[in-house]
């Protein structure tokens, strides 16, 4: 009797065995091990190489980040493009045009030793609420698509203290960029209210002023530029966890503020320098109703900004407050004025939406009365339009639709009625 085969890979006699040409033999197991083995390593094969993840440029060529000399808008392009979605105030967007275009052309500037080095210039944009800083510096990003992001300054504290860290608006411009860290180098950041960091008190004090001063003194190497140490997920800093570094040298800040009450400053500078016939006469062509376009450095120092950050933000603007035909014409004119989103909105159900010239009027009037500017407006417009954006879409017999002066009025005062109520309540 014949010797009985076995599989020439795992030795085993009792199973099927499959016989080869050179008189080996295989089972189906091994078949089966093998086929997994095959797999396995095609998959390898064709695999993508893990890339790195996104580290500081510092020190390093700048990465291609979507601009260069010939394709980066002129301070005139830039101008024309805010037109589009700002009313108004050409002292500032010129301001704030040429900064812009003078800030990313220092980024394009070849690396080289003998090159004359371009400092950064953040920029203060002063103005009442509502007169267009945080639109103006959501505008310029969204024309360049560069990282963006808003931070409200009156939410940061001194590191240690209950609070955000300073750190915590690089987190949020990580976030927009998908922490992709070379593109958020060349970002732009807004900081809102920083007239709310000022320092409470020109007189020293025994306890920390935690969210005034402290703040100011933690935002200076941010606007400078310095290497940072970022949570990812933002929060607090704990010593056992990984930080992002980010090089803050080529982010561009942008910091706003209403600086309520800083006309007194501006007005008691102004008036300790009239001396002699020849002054009083200046003193007469002093425009009293917009005292924000004399504003200088002083002013602010006497606000309660420290000497180191107003040095940080060499280019101050001011903007100025919204006239009654300057806020007529943000109902209608921007491209993505109130009026025409809500017409958009009914338009997608197939309705023909309206308004009427006095019932427009009749929201500047109000708008003006409360004193908020063009973020008032808005808050109206809601008042007047909730009930028809609740009913119109489902009523299939409507296919036009004309706000009145009439139902305007009904609506404003059912809203004022509703609120007086719930203040006595």
């Amino acid at each position: 009797m014949g010797k009985k085969p076995k599989c020439s890979f795992c030795g085993r006699d009792n199973v099927h065995l499959f016989s080869g040409k050179d008189g080996s033999y295989i089972c189906p197991d091994c078949i089966e091990s093998g086929h997994l083995l095959l797999m396995e390593s095609m998959q390898q094969e064709e695999a993508p190489e893990p890339q790195p993840k996104p580290t500081s440029s510092a020190g390093q060529p700048a990465p291609d980040f979507g601009l260069n000399l010939e394709t980066l808008p002129r301070p005139k392009d830039i101008k024309q493009f805010l037109d589009l979605y700002v009313i108004g105030q050409e002292e500032a967007k010129k301001y704030l045009s040429v900064a812009v275009y003078n800030h990313y052309k220092r980024l394009l500037q070849p690396k080289d030793e003998n090159e004359v080095e371009i400092e950064k210039s953040n920029i203060l944009l002063v103005g009442s609420t509502g007169t267009g800083k945080t639109l103006l510096a959501r505008t310029i990003a969204k024309m360049l698509k560069v990282p963006f992001a808003i931070v409200d300054a009156t939410a940061l504290t001194q590191a240690g203290y209950v609070g955000e860290d300073v750190e915590s608006l690089l987190t949020r411009l990580l976030q927009d960029c998908n922490y992709d860290i070379p593109q958020a180098e060349r970002g732009i950041v807004f900081i809102d209210e920083i007239d709310k960091i000022a320092r409470k008190s020109e007189n020293p004090s025994i306890t920390r002023d935690v969210s005034g001063e402290g703040v100011q003194q933690s935002l200076l190497k941010l606007l400078e530029g310095a290497l940072i140490n970022v949570p990812p997920e933002g929060g607090r800093k704990h010593p056992e966890q990984e930080f992002l570094h980010v090089e803050t040298k080529n982010i561009l800040f942008i910091c706003g503020g209403a600086f309520d009450g800083i006309e007194k400053k501006i007005a008691q500078r102004m008036n300790t320098q009239v001396v002699g016939f020849e002054a009083q006469e200046r003193k007469q062509k002093i425009d009293k109703d917009n005292l924000l376009q004399y504003i200088a450095p002083h002013d602010l120092k006497s606000f309660g900004l420290i000497p180191e950050i107003i040095g940080r933000l060499p280019i101050i603007t001011y903007l100025h407050p919204l006239d009654k035909q300057a806020l007529r014409n943000i109902l209608t004119e921007p491209k993505n004025a109130i009026t025409k989103q809500y017409e958009k909105l009914l338009e997608m159900d197939g309705i023909k939406l309206s308004f009427a010239p006095d019932m427009l009027d009749y929201i500047v009037d109000k708008a003006v009365e409360n004193k908020l500017g063009a973020r008032g407006l808005r808050g109206l417009m809601e008042s007047i339009m909730i009930d028809v954006m609740y009913e119109l879409p489902s009523d299939k017999q409507t296919d036009s639709f004309e706000v009145t002066r009439e139902y305007a009025e009904k609506k404003i005062e059912k809203a004022d009625f509703y609120k007086l109520k719930n203040t006595e309540e």
